[in-house]
């Protein structure tokens, strides 16, 4: 992509021009603007980093970390356990294992609120990005020492913020406002979202599973570098950081506001959405581990590895909805982006029920568990890309870093759900269990089909005051 040229701004704040000719004529990656090569090559090692814990953190946490022989070891333990037990009540190791993965997973997505920040206001994208790359290497790292556990989810804490919404809000500026590609692009990023999720379990998982569980970890901090070489290699193919002097910028009008609220409004259905789809990832862990026969042959399985089948299908299920979108419209039928979000919730409530009825056998087979991934992961290709692209469609550009970190937040809030919901695993058994996650998509479902016209009408409003939009 050609770095776009810069228009002045109000309050003496410089803004890249999202018509400029370098946001439509490049088309050297895949039909999209080169700089989308880079930023996804950057989310895969991120997300390989990310999924790395994922696979792991459950299965190390209740199979090693928690035991009376370890958890002595880890500095800070007792009196964490203490604070959580104090606001939420009396936990078994496997109840603080699923609050400390929620808890985890949700403030990396909080923290981007302060990471947009000083990626719009103060340090500028690219430092920001990079600063958090270093933060989760190291944090990953840190793993490697038991006693340091808390530090090290810090460290990865802190450095996800940083990262994480400031590298999603650089794929908007590669597109002009009315560039059809956008939604499109947001699904190949997926994509390389997946790739990652599809490596990290068959590297750092199977290292954490066969040869011991800081191997992993290191090979997740390792993943993150290489991430990072990736993003400074590809920054001139990337939009000029936009950075307010003072830490002003342009006040939004009345109009503007609106688009912001509904934006806003549609964070719910993904809170929700979050909560369900992420226990594929934490407590069905816990449970595919005694319940699926994984025997192949005279193999068992890692668990893990279901995680990288869970990835390859989320990228067949992104391929399925793209195509399916690209016919749609060529007959004037596709959905607006809201609704292909409900879509999404129904989808994610099918694979729920699916499982609950697999989990009524006393060993649940292996193509039972694999066909609730496919399920599921065709939900993801209906939900995470339409989001992301109405965010870069709708947010006014002074504030774009911070509704995707407030999209973030949305995630966080699921993951904290999530964590809260863990407690009830146990009393209720697996089937129950699941029907209980299944009523979380549904709500999103029915609160999308309820008010997709007014949602639709409230985000156009905003258009009307976009200088980007309006004719020159």
């Amino acid at each position: 992509m050609t770095t776009k040229d810069a228009a002045a701004g109000v309050h003496g704040e410089t803004i890249p021009d999202p018509t400029a000719a370098g946001a439509t004529t490049d088309h050297a990656f895949f039909g999209h603007p080169r700089g989308l090569g880079y930023l996804a090559g950057t989310e895969l090692w991120e997300r390989f980093s990310f999924y790395s814990m994922q696979s792991l953190l459950m299965l190390y946490m209740t199979k090693y970390l928690l035991l009376p022989q370890n958890s002595g070891k880890v500095a800070g333990l007792g009196i964490y356990r203490r604070v959580l037990e104090s606001i939420f009540g009396p936990m078994t190791d496997l109840a603080l294992a699923a609050q400390t993965f929620g808890l985890y997973s949700g403030f990396i997505l909080v923290t981007p609120l302060i990471g947009a920040w000083l990626g719009d206001r103060v340090l500028g994208r690219t430092k920001t990005v990079t600063l958090g790359a270093l933060l989760m290497s190291a944090g990953h790292l840190t793993m490697a020492v038991e006693q340091a556990f808390l530090l090290a989810l810090l460290l990865l804490i802190i450095g996800g913020g940083l990262f994480i919404s400031n590298l999603a809000a650089q794929i908007g500026g590669l597109y002009s406002p009315d560039d059809t590609r956008r939604t499109r692009a947001f699904g190949i990023y997926l994509m390389a979202v997946n790739a990652g999720a599809l490596v990290a379990p068959l590297i750092s998982g199977t290292l954490g599973e066969r040869v011991g569980w800081h191997w992993g970890f290191g090979a997740a901090g390792i993943g993150m570098l290489i991430g990072l070489g990736t993003y400074l290699l590809g920054r001139r193919h990337l939009p000029p950081d936009v950075i307010a002097q003072g830490g002003k910028a342009e006040p939004l009008t009345r109009r503007q506001w609106q688009s912001v609220g509904g934006l806003i409004l549609l964070y719910l259905p993904k809170l929700f959405f979050f909560a369900a789809v992420q226990q594929a990832y934490g407590i069905m862990v816990i449970w595919a581990d005694k319940a699926v026969d994984r025997r192949v042959g005279g193999f068992e399985i890692p668990v893990t590895w279901a995680l990288t089948a869970d990835g390859i299908l989320t990228i067949v299920g992104v391929f399925i909805a793209n195509r399916t979108w690209t016919k749609m419209a060529t007959k004037g039928r596709e959905p607006h982006d809201i609704r292909k979000i409900g879509i999404a919730n129904v989808i994610a409530a099918a694979s729920f029920l699916l499982i609950a009825g697999f989990s009524l056998m006393p060993q649940v087979p292996v193509y039972g568990w694999l066909l609730f991934y496919l399920v599921l992961d065709l939900s993801y290709g209906w939900n995470d890309p339409p989001a992301r692209a109405l965010i870069a469609r709708y947010a006014p550009r002074s504030v774009n870093g911070m509704m995707f970190a407030l999209y973030s937040l949305s995630g966080a809030l699921g993951f904290f759900l999530l964590g809260w919901l863990g407690r009830y695993y146990e009393p209720l058994g697996p089937t129950k269990y699941f029907l209980l996650t299944a009523t979380l998509p549904i709500a999103g479902a029915l609160m999308l089909i309820a008010f997709a016209h007014p949602l639709e009408r409230l985000l156009a409003r905003g258009d009307a005051d976009r200088e980007d939009l309006k004719p020159g």
